[in-house]
């Protein structure tokens, strides 16, 4: 029952994960009002409390409940779900930065750069392949 519920707050967090990224990207146009900004400063902290719980939640059902730790380990697709969920984390940081800084702005509009567009599509790239990954290793794939 353990793993059930485990399994059940992995993907809540992931469906939550999944939202606020989508929503990131669909309110970071060209330029936004500090009220914009401030909303999406909130969306990215619920989007940094969901990755915690989805890490939390992944480690949790890797190394304490469900299968044993040895058939996640010894799966090539889980160390690449692994290696693109360190990526999506490194690839939010400097948006992160940006929306925080930017959101106590006392500029009227805030432009937001490029490359903060297109880390949070490196970032929405990585989250479309991780379950691609997850549904491959549940049918045994990578062993």
């Amino acid at each position: 029952m353990d793993d059930i519920l485990i399994r059940y707050l992995h993907f809540i967090g992931i469906i939550i994960l999944t939202g606020t990224l989508v929503s990131e990207h669909m309110m970071l146009t060209g330029q936004v009002t500090v009220t914009q900004m401030k909303k999406i400063a909130r969306i990215d902290m619920v989007y940094g409390a969901s990755s915690i719980v989805v890490l939390g939640a992944g480690l949790t059902l890797w190394l304490a409940v469900g299968k044993p730790a040895a058939f996640y380990t010894a799966n090539s697709l889980f160390h690449g779900k692994i290696s693109l969920f360190i990526l999506m984390f490194l690839l939010s940081i400097y948006p992160s930065l940006f929306i925080f800084k930017a959101s106590r702005s006392a500029d009227s509009l805030i432009t937001i750069p490029k490359k903060v567009i297109n880390l949070i599509r490196a970032e929405l790239s990585c989250l479309v392949l991780i379950p691609l990954l997850a549904v491959l290793m549940a049918k045994g794939y990578g062993l």
